[in-house]
């Protein structure tokens, strides 16, 4: 059967630029907002170019005693240089990084899923205990 699962890509973001990136610089407290960082070629740089470009990260959270996901968000990457002077000549990019905040109850996992707009779809996942 063909799903999306089997279309999704994984790898070491230490050396696959496509891969991205979670970062949480504090201890995370039950009930109190903690901020995530989320980004796409912190190792080795990824183009971000109109031909070649990260479109979105996705964020989720996957409580230890629950069944489902919660769809934290999902973060558009809208200019990547277009032009009407031509490709690239754009007078703008966004860099794929976002930083977020939540609030969590209980220990899991944070799961992020990328789009590379020429190389699919990547993700990545971090354990997180509640202090």
């Amino acid at each position: 059967m063909e799903t999306i699962g089997n279309h999704i890509q994984a790898a070491d973001w230490k050396s696959e630029k496509h891969v991205p990136v979670i970062e949480i610089d504090t201890p995370i407290v039950k009930n109190q907002p903690v901020s995530i960082s989320l980004k796409v070629g912190a190792e080795i740089a990824h183009p971000n170019t109109t031909e070649h470009h990260i479109r979105w990260i996705q964020l989720y959270f996957k409580p230890e005693e629950e069944k489902f996901l919660i769809h934290l968000g999902t973060y558009n990457f809208d200019a990547h240089g277009e032009s009407v002077k031509g490709t690239n000549e754009g007078s703008a990019r966004c860099e794929p990084f976002v930083k977020t905040t939540v609030t969590l109850t209980s220990p899991g996992t944070l799961l992020a899923l990328s789009y590379c707009n020429i190389h699919g779809l990547w993700e990545n996942s971090m354990e997180v205990e509640i202090a």
